[in-house]
Parts: C-alpha cells; sequence; structure tokens
C-alpha cells in the first residue's frame, strides 16, 4: 500500500462511521448499527475509510461501553478498503497529555489491529507533538497523514500554513491534510492558500477535511481539487451537510464535472445513503441540512456540535437567553488566549471561559485550571501570547510561558502501568487503564450483543415497522403484488 493515486483520480475519504455521526448524532452510532452495512460500503469505492477517532474512541467507553479495540479490529477485518484511524497527537484519544511510550504503544495495538493509514494532528499545529505517532506509526508500517488545522486569526497567514507544510515534509509524511473543523474556508482564502500549500507539499499528496458550518465547503472542495489536491474526507448524503462534511455524492459530482475519476461506484453508494437514511429515521437521529451562511461564525468560532451541546446545556439553567452573550465573549477571549484554534480540547475550553465570564458578568474572575495550563504552555507552543489583562489576572509572567514540546515535560509511564496490572494485562489493556479509570473499564468485559453483517431494504423496512408503536399495520406494494403486515 502506497500513498500514490493514479494521475486523473481523485480519491474520497469516507468519514460516515466517524465524523459524520460525531457531528450530527453526538457520536452515538454503535457497532450493531454499523454492521448490516459494511460489505456494501467497502463496494462504493472510497480510497480509504475513516473510522475511529478521539471522540469515538471517548464515546464508545463513556457511554456505549462497547470496546473501542473490538470495534476497530470488527471494521478493519471486514473492510478490504484500508482503514484510517484519527488521534490526537500527544493526547490520543483524551484531553489528557501522554509520553511517548504510550503514543508509541497506540501505534503498535492500531497496526495489529489493521489500521493501515494513522492520522495524526496537533491542536495548537505545534507539529513538534506530533513526531512520536509519526515515527512510531511508520515503524509499525502504517502510512501517515498529518493534518493542519485551519483557523482565522491575524497570526493564521498563508506563510504560517506552508512553514507547517514544510515542517511536516521534513518528517517525511505520506499525506497532508488541511483539517478545517469549523468551516471557516473559503473559495477565495482557497484559491491563495491551496496552491502555496501544494507547493510546499511537493510529492506529498494533499487532502481536504472541511465542515459545512458555513455552507461554503462544497465550493472549497472544488478550488482544492483544482488547486492539485489529490484527497478530499466526504460523508454518504444523510450524516453529511450541516456541521458535518459535504457529501460523497455532491463531491464526487463535481470532481467528474472538472474531468477527474473517482472510482466510487453510484449505485453501492445510493444503498449505503438509503439505509442511513433509514436507521436516521428509525432511531430518531437527524440527517444533515444544508446550512445557511452566516456571518457570526467568522467571528465566534466555535464548531457546530459544540453550539448544540452548549444550547442543551444553557436551556437546562434556563439561560438559553445568554446565548449570543457567550458567542461573542468566545470571540474576545479566543484573542485574549492568542487565537487557539477551536478544535477538541481547546473549543471546550474556550467556551467554557466564556461561560464563565458570561454567567459571573466579570472577565476572568474564575480561570480553569485547563485555561491556565494551555496558558503557561502545557500543551505546546502558542500561536501568539496571551493579552496582558489575561496574563495578569491569571497571575502569569511572559517568562513563566513555557517553549517545550508537550512530550517534553512527561515522564514515561509504560513500566509503571505493567507493574500494577501485572503479567496477564497485554497492550490493549495497559492502554486502557492510561486512559480511564476502572469503573469505565468493567462494563466493556461484558459479551457484545450480537451482530448482523448483512442487510436488505425489505429486512430494514420491517425493522423500522416494528419500531414503531403507533404502526397497526402497513401495506407494501411493489409492481402487481401487495401484502399487508399486521402488528
Amino acid at each position: 500500500m502506497t500513498a500514490a493515486l493514479e494521475p486523473g483520480r481523485f480519491g474520497l475519504i469516507d468519514v460516515t462511521l466517524r465524523d459524520g455521526h460525531q457531528c450530527l448524532w453526538s457520536t452515538r452510532m454503535t457497532t450493531p448499527m454499523m454492521t448490516p452495512m459494511l460489505s456494501t460500503i467497502d463496494r462504493v469505492g472510497y480510497a480509504y475509510i475513516n473510522i475511529l477517532g478521539g471522540a469515538v474512541f471517548d464515546v464508545c467507553v463513556r457511554f456505549l461501553q462497547e470496546n473501542p479495540w473490538e470495534r476497530i479490529g470488527l471494521l478493519c477485518e471486514r473492510f478490504k478498503t484500508p482503514c484510517d484511524g484519527l488521534t490526537r497527537g500527544q493526547s490520543l484519544y483524551t484531553f489528557e497529555l501522554f509520553p511517548d511510550d504510550l503514543v508509541e504503544l497506540n501505534s503498535k495495538v492500531l497496526a495489529k489491529r489493521g489500521i493501515r493509514v494513522l492520522t495524526v494532528y496537533d491542536a495548537l499545529n505545534d507539529n513538534r507533538n506530533i513526531e512520536s505517532s509519526v515515527r512510531s506509526g511508520r515503524a509499525c508500517g502504517m502510512l501517515v497523514n498529518a493534518m493542519v488545522t485551519y483557523t482565522l486569526s491575524p497570526v493564521h497567514t498563508d506563510a504560517y500554513y506552508v512553514e507547517r507544510v514544510r515542517e511536516l515534509v521534513a518528517m517525511s509524511v505520506d499525506f497532508i491534510s488541511v483539517k478545517d473543523p469549523t468551516g471557516l474556508l473559503t473559495p477565495e482564502r482557497g484559491r491563495t492558500l491551496f496552491p502555496a500549500l501544494v507547493a510546499a507539499a511537493g510529492a506529498i499528496p494533499m487532502e481536504l477535511h472541511s465542515h459545512c458550518q458555513s455552507g461554503l465547503a462544497p465550493e472549497v472542495y472544488e478550488v482544492a481539487i483544482e488547486s492539485g489536491f489529490r484527497y478530499g474526507y466526504t460523508a454518504s448524503e444523510p450524516l453529511a451537510n450541516g456541521a458535518s462534511l459535504p457529501s460523497t455524492e455532491d463531491i464526487e459530482a463535481r470532481a467528474r464535472a472538472l474531468g477527474l475519476q473517482t472510482g466510487i461506484d453510484r449505485a453501492a453508494l445510493a444503498d449505503v445513503s438509503g439505509y442511513f437514511g433509514a436507521l436516521a429515521e428509525r432511531e430518531g437521529k437527524p440527517r444533515g441540512r444544508i446550512a445557511q451562511y452566516d456571518p457570526a461564525l467568522y467571528e465566534h468560532q466555535v464548531p457546530g456540535g459544540m453550539i448544540s451541546n452548549l444550547r442543551a446545556q444553557l436551556q437546562a439553567m434556563k439561560l438559553e437567553h445568554r446565548m449570543p452573550e457567550i458567542l461573542e465573549e468566545a470571540a474576545r477571549v479566543r484573542k485574549d488566549l492568542g487565537y487557539p484554534i477551536l478544535v477538541s480540547p481547546f473549543a471546550q475550553y474556550i467556551v467554557t471561559q466564556s461561560v464563565l465570564n458570561v454567567i459571573q458578568g466579570e472577565r476572568y474572575r474564575t480561570i480553569p485550571d485547563e485555561v491556565r495550563k494551555y496558558a503557561l504552555g502545557h500543551y505546546g507552543r502558542l500561536a501568539a501570547q496571551p493579552s496582558d489583562e489575561f496574563l495578569e489576572r491569571a497571575g502569569i509572567r511572559p517568562e513563566d510561558i513555557s517553549t517545550e514540546p508537550a512530550g517534553a515535560k512527561l515522564a514515561p509511564a509504560l513500566g509503571r502501568l505493567r507493574a500494577d496490572l501485572g503479567a496477564s494485562a497485554d497492550d490493549e489493556d495497559l492502554l486502557l487503564a492510561a486512559f480511564y479509570d476502572e469503573s469505565l473499564l468493567a462494563p466493556l468485559r461484558r459479551p457484545a450483543p450480537p451482530l448482523r453483517f448483512e442487510t436488505t431494504p425489505l429486512l430494514e423496512l420491517l425493522r423500522f415497522l416494528d419500531s414503531r408503536p403507533d404502526a397497526g399495520y402497513a401495506r407494501v406494494r411493489w409492481g402487481a403484488s401487495e401484502i399487508t403486515l399486521a402488528a
């Protein structure tokens, strides 16, 4: 397996089983929801299938009570299409930082489970924080896709991004992706930024991963294709658009209109979209909708999934009317903190600080420990120094801010974990114990529910009707035949 793609082709990377439901269904797609469609997804013709990310791994453990390693292994075994797994660099799947020995063990476990492309990013674009992932991923035989995360600020210029790409070229990664988590890219910015990045990347293929929150992402993908990008991340239609990524159907058609082949089997893709549309209906989950352009997005830059969660939390506290103030404050807090990118974990930190400022009626009266650690450089190099107002309220002097990479501050942990867990613990057990308390891990040892690996439209219709307590009977007609199904 290589990163090479034949001339005249544009490869599509599927995120339906990862970012699609992460953005639209709060990451609540279970493994049994996925398995009936795996063979059909495999026939669609994707270059890669993204099955893993930080939120997916974490939600599997905390909320779905599924063993994430088992899901990874099952999907990789069932798919002939190579599987792509995303990690958050030194943070892997949670918001904590982990030492290099655990990062390296994680790469070993992913490769053993069948991941063939390791995608990695650092939330600060401090590429020193992904060096251990890149090094260990390559050593384990995986291709490595390194992401640079896009945002808007006075310091995040085209030259800034070109320099980040040059750093990744020096690390000999196999792909370089532009990750746009809030959908802030515009076609106009793409026309200056994308050609510069393609030139800086040289022979390394460029990929685009842009969300649809502004409604502009499909047009941005066209500019990327015209600029020489070789791959794009998309989702099948029911789990595309809105806070998610563009639909495979849309981007595939745009690539063909630009004279490129995609290898997509549109009949198989229609079956996949039909299944997930029926699943959304049966499970009461939303379908993605094309977003309307909102200029306020370019001020607060808060991702759509976080806005939905924030609104729900404010509703519970009967404070939903303060939402506009909080989003305005988020723009000010981000500026005060030196323009961090609103991607996990810093999106959560910015929003939390903004809520505190608004609700308490005083800016920085309370500063969470995580925000203080960010400002001290605990997570890595800041894009710009925080404001004097913030530093004064936090009691931080400029000389207190660390310039070391995050991993340099962390002592090895693998030896201690092996001693604590004993010889019977395997590598997967060691990593889970490093990430989570035992109370969260105990449910993962229960027997998994039975899985279905094939389905038909009629079977899905019957399952849907069975899930509807308000349906006493249904009449199904096809051609000259008709059947009535009674409850």
